[in-house]
């Protein structure tokens, strides 16, 4: 199972590359890394540094993609991004934390894509 939801999540970030690119959006990083935790993408627009953590699903059985994103997330998504900019010397930028939901289809290739722009805070 672990595999398949693996697969499921690098295909979605992909879509979520893409459709951050047109909407004119620069990628600074993706699968940004460091011992505090993780950000799948990492994209600018104008003075603006968006954290954005992608979540796919086949089905809404169990919540909207984005209600995975509990608290616990979204601190070290924080943490990450404070990593990020201090490490990069981005102190004169805007900053917000996005989700961008990604729901499979199962009887055919279209998948439904909803970015939540400021999707939370800490």
């Amino acid at each position: 199972m672990y595999r398949k939801n693996k697969i499921i999540g690098n295909y979605g970030e992909d879509l979520a590359n893409e459709h951050l690119k047109k909407l004119g959006y620069t990628i600074l990083d993706r699968n940004f890394k460091c011992k505090i935790g993780e950000i799948d993408i990492i994209a600018q627009k104008h003075n603006t540094v968006a954290f954005i953590e992608v979540k796919s699903r086949y089905n809404v059985l169990y919540g909207k993609p984005c209600e995975a994103v509990n608290f616990t997330k979204k601190l070290k998504i924080y943490k990450a991004a404070k990593f990020f900019i201090t490490k990069n010397n981005l102190m004169n930028f805007d900053f917000r934390f996005d989700v961008i939901e990604i729901t499979f289809n199962y009887n055919n290739n279209k998948q439904l894509i909803n970015y939540i722009e400021n999707a939370f805070q800490i």
